[in-house]
């Protein structure tokens, strides 16, 4: 007999927990390699869009950081 909830359970799948540890691998290292990069630009023009790719990368870390800390499901 299957088991009904009433509200979702917190838990994450093997499968997307791989995916997400990926993704946030990836990002990871994308921020890093970017924040690597800004001190020796010259052009602050390309400095500015290094600088928004850091931010977006930081803001997709800091999203798989609240759903593996169970955050989206509450």
């Amino acid at each position: 007999m299957q088991q009904q909830y009433q509200e979702v359970p917190n838990v994450i799948s093997g499968k997307d927990l791989d995916y997400l540890s990926d993704m946030f691998n990836w990002m990871y290292e994308s921020y890093k390699k970017t924040m690597n990069q800004i001190p020796s630009v010259q052009d602050e023009v390309l400095k500015n869009h290094l600088q928004k790719c850091a931010t977006f990368f930081d803001t997709n870390l800091q999203n798989v950081l609240t759903i593996l800390e169970g955050g989206q499901n509450e």
